[in-house]
């Protein structure tokens, strides 16, 4: 009996495991602490649950930090015009968003712009502004 209560105490971590890896905005993000990065793309991780885009950003002491920021998921991102295409390394934005409660180089983007001019919401919702986490804009 204790074999099977085992297994079925296993399998019920293992369904459960997904819901654990996606996070609340308040979790990891400060929304009182808004970043500005102007950087080059190093790379663009177009994977769910949130895609990830990786630049380069040189600090006023010169000194280049790799910051990581979190954008919507591929689908979101798709039906607002971004392609993976649209972050080759190399290519110049500027990152609007807020940094991570853990003070390294990571943020939750809200915002891209491109040298171009071209801008769009990079946050988890099309509710920009609203409640819920990530859809909240820099003030």
């Amino acid at each position: 009996m204790s074999g099977k209560l085992s297994q079925m105490m296993a399998g019920a971590l293992l369904a459960t495991a997904p819901l654990w890896a996606h996070h609340s905005f308040a979790a990891q993000f400060d929304q009182s602490k808004v970043v500005i990065l102007q950087g080059t793309v190093t790379s663009m991780e177009w994977v769910n649950p949130h895609g990830w885009l990786h630049l380069d950003v040189k600090g006023p002491d010169g000194k280049v930090t790799n910051w990581a920021v979190e954008a919507g998921a591929p689908n979101a991102l798709l039906r607002r015009g971004l392609r993976n295409s649209d972050f080759p390394a190399g290519v110049e934005v500027t990152v609007e968003g807020y940094r991570a409660k853990g003070g390294g180089p990571t943020a939750n983007g809200t915002k891209v712009t491109f040298k171009d001019g071209r801008n769009f919401f990079l946050g988890a919702t099309d509710n920009a502004g609203g409640a819920g986490g990530n859809d909240a804009a820099p003030k």
